[in-house]
Order: C-alpha cells, then structure tokens, then sequence
C-alpha cells in the first residue's frame, strides 16, 4: 500500500503518511505506532494506513540502557500494545529480545491460518545496493550475524543469537507482511523438499557403493578398511535421517 499525502500539524506542508520529519518545519511526524504490522503512523492517525489497524497507544518501558548499533545514540523502550520493542528516534530501528520476537512470529502465523494465507509468499527482495556493514548487538555488543529471514523472505535482520535481533527501518513491518502471507509455511515446505531429496540422494549413493562394492568383491575382512568405514558412515547417517 502506497503512502498517503497528509499535512504537517505544524506548518500545514504536505508530507507523505510515513516520513517521519517535515522537509518544510523539522517536526517530528510519524513514528512506529501499529502494534499489529509495525508500519510507521503519522502521528495523530487513529488507524494504520497499511494494515487498518487502530493506532496503539505507545507507553514508555522504562529508561534508555542501550545505544543504537547504526546511530550510537540512545535507543528507548516502549510498549506497543502487549510488546515491548526498543526504538531508535533517530534511524527508527528497533530492537526486540528473543521472547518477543517469537511472540511476533507465531501471533502473525496464526491469524494466517485463520485468514487463510491466500497471497503466495513474496519473492526474494533483498537489495544488494547499501555495502554490507556488521552492527554490534546492543546488549553484549559482540558483532551481531546478518540473516535472511526464514532463508528466503529476503529480508536480512542482525541476529545476536543469545540476546536479540535488530530491525532497520521497516524490516519487522516487511516480515510481518511476509508471515501473513504465508512465508514461513512455504519456507517449510521448501526445506521439507529439500531434506527429501538429500535423502533419496543418500539411498541412491547407498546402492551405488553397496553394488560397485560387490561388483569389486570387497569385503570387510579382506577390503580398504577406510573404504568400509566410508560405508559405514553413510548408513549410519542415512539410518539417521530416515529415524
């Protein structure tokens, strides 16, 4: 959904529905308030332009403890709804432990199921543009690993594995999408397929070996005890997949 144009509260100037300063004045405009797809909201608006839904009422958690891993500045808690996020005023990344994050996804998979996840889910978008540039986890500030969202949603988060994931602009609003959408269930199945096939790879190499095997009249008495034991691994893995 394209961004609406609306006026500036404080110089009348138009200003689309998800800029977040006046080109005109410097005031603040929209900020992060839809606690159901995360989408930037003009300040003021009662409804979210990208999803309907009613603007949540932002509620300050607590005092700023971390720094932003882009700006370095401060980065503040609130509460959108029933989820507390960490929010950047100045870059409008967000920051959201491992609970939370979870939460998200398995809230936002649900209602696909109920609404029945009718569009496919989006191609890979990623964009190769900006330089890739590792950012430090804002609670341990070890340098966090750059993730594809569930392998193919094309939407690449900075995960610290034991403490978070870090969200530029608009990148948990494009994953929300991805979710409702039917992603992760397609992501599945696509890994579903892709295990299947390595496993009827593995049987075929099996056969292979147990043929050229007798075919040669090796046995494990008299055989390349290395080449046995390659064998050995290969059935035991096989046995593995297939339990």
């Amino acid at each position: 959904m394209q961004a609406e144009t609306l006026n500036c509260p404080n110089c009348g100037a138009g200003s689309a529905s998800d800029a977040t300063q006046c080109q005109f004045c410097g005031s603040r405009l929209a900020t992060i308030a839809c606690a159901s797809c995360f989408g930037m909201m003009f300040i003021g608006s009662k409804h979210c332009h990208r999803c309907g839904a009613a603007a949540a009422v932002r509620e300050p958690a607590g005092e700023a403890i971390r720094k932003c891993p882009r700006c370095r500045i401060e980065i503040w808690p609130v509460r959108l709804g029933a989820t507390p996020v960490e929010e950047c005023e100045r870059c409008l990344g967000l920051w959201l432990d491992i609970r939370s994050f979870e939460s998200i996804c398995a809230s936002r998979e649900q209602q696909a199921a109920v609404l029945g996840g009718a569009s496919p889910a989006p191609q890979n978008t990623a964009e190769d543009a900006a330089p890739v540039r590792y950012v430090p986890c804002p609670k341990c500030s070890q340098l966090m690993n750059r993730i594809n969202f569930a392998r193919c949603s094309g939407v690449i988060v900075d995960v610290c594995k034991g403490h978070g994931t870090w969200f530029d602009k608009q990148e948990l609003t494009r994953i929300v999408e991805f979710i409702r959408e039917g992603g992760l269930e397609a992501s599945r199945q696509k890994e579903r397929v892709q295990i299947e096939e390595e496993r009827r790879q593995l049987r075929n190499d099996q056969m292979a070996t147990a043929r050229m095997t007798r075919s040669m009249g090796m046995g494990v008495a008299g055989g390349d005890e290395g080449y046995i034991t390659g064998i050995a691994s290969a059935r035991g893995l096989l046995k593995f997949l297939l339990e």
